[in-house]
């Protein structure tokens, strides 16, 4: 490839600026580059001065998006013209979907040669799979995060590579990072989630939750690891919570949480797989607009939304979707965790093999897939 390379990233939530910083990373290590784009605080940390505030983009849900779907819909049109006008070699677009397509749809039809290449595969397996078709028409290139994607993404006609799960690749605690949450009583880890509409639907049931576990455990303590985006909120809504939980933004304080909770209550999402590669049993729960959830399921193809059960082929993993996120319902199934966490360390491992633990980085793996597809691209 002649001459410096420029990419134009775009990422909307705090997995996705994950991704994109390792992505970023693994791309320096092989070619001479320069980023421009969306992104957060790793992906800046890497080189990119974010157009503008990637937390604008960190919105879930149908219903939950139609009261900023004007503001949205600007920011679209704004990225669109920045890629077009950056001089970028492509434009790689990092999970987002609803977002970052359309930006992909004005791209393509302002420039049918610009190359489009999409990183975390939409879940058709799940839901929707006629979203690999519509995702085609304005994607060339996708990288899987799940190795049993990539069929799903050349049957619509797109190229793919599974090139492994970021949390294979994160570092895990140091002894003194793990030393810091030492303790008598059992560690409860709550991850009320990345967005402020979940955090603020879910953080009651939470701290219902964290009441019930109280009472039979006196000796709690409970931990709720942030992000930058929802600290705020997250410190109001568990001011009331019967047992005062330590809020952590610190990323080295994060990772002795995990690996020294004793049990976890998280929000659905890649979450899952976090406490996973710190072999933390866990209960999943979730709650979302009516509307939206009864648009889901109507569409479901799978019966589990957790990645640990669908990567292993389990169904350890509880989890209380909609109407079943209840707090008497929720406790028992963290107690039984708690008590006997045997099968969900057991799936948590294989899923962590399934994910690429042990092989190249997946940053760096991605950084490889990106290349080949625009040097295959240049050959054509």
């Amino acid at each position: 490839m002649s001459g410096p390379l420029k990419l134009f990233l775009i990422a909307g939530e705090p997995s996705g600026d994950r991704l994109g910083a390792a992505l970023m990373a693994g791309l320096k290590t092989l070619e001479s580059v320069t980023f421009a784009g969306i992104g957060g605080p790793l992906m800046q940390a890497e080189g990119m001065e974010s157009l503008f505030p990637m937390e604008e983009l960190s919105v879930m849900g149908i219903a939950e998006v139609v009261p900023k779907y004007l503001p949205l819909k600007r920011r679209i049109r704004q990225a669109a013209e920045a890629a077009l006008a950056s001089g970028a070699g492509a434009l790689v677009t990092i999970d987002s979907p609803d977002f970052c397509l359309r930006v992909a749809k004005i791209v393509k039809a302002a420039r049918p040669d610009f190359r489009t290449i999409h990183y975390v595969a939409p879940s058709v397996w799940a839901w929707r799979p006629g979203r690999a078709a519509s995702m085609a028409r304005v994607i060339d290139h996708v990288l899987a995060l799940l190795p049993f994607e990539p069929p799903y993404m050349t049957a619509a006609g797109m190229t793919c590579d599974f090139v492994g799960h970021p949390v294979v690749a994160e570092p895990l605690a140091s002894p003194a990072e793990l030393a810091a949450f030492q303790g008598t009583g059992p560690l409860l880890l709550v991850l009320p989630g990345s967005r402020r509409g979940e955090v603020a639907r879910l953080a009651p049931i939470f701290g219902q939750i964290v009441g019930q576990m109280q009472a039979v455990h006196p000796g709690l303590r409970i931990a709720v690891p942030t992000v930058r985006g929802v600290a705020d909120l997250v410190r109001e809504v568990t001011a009331g919570w019967p047992v005062q939980p330590e809020i952590i933004e610190d990323a080295g304080l994060k990772r002795g949480a995990f690996a020294a909770a004793n049990v976890a209550l998280a929000a659905s999402g890649t979450v899952s797989l976090e406490l996973a590669a710190n072999a933390c049993p866990m209960v999943i729960a979730y709650d979302m607009h009516p509307l939206t959830l009864w648009l889901m399921r109507r569409a479901a193809l799978v019966d589990t939304v957790t990645l640990v059960n669908l990567v292993s082929e389990t169904r350890v993993v509880p989890e209380f979707i909609g109407p079943d996120c209840r707090a008497d319902r929720i406790a028992p199934a963290l107690e039984a965790a708690l008590a006997d966490p045997a099968a969900q360390r057991a799936a948590m491992a294989l899923t962590m093999d399934r994910l690429g633990r042990g092989g190249e980085a997946p940053g760096l793996r991605a950084a490889r897939s990106v290349l080949a597809s625009l040097r295959a691209a240049s050959r054509r």
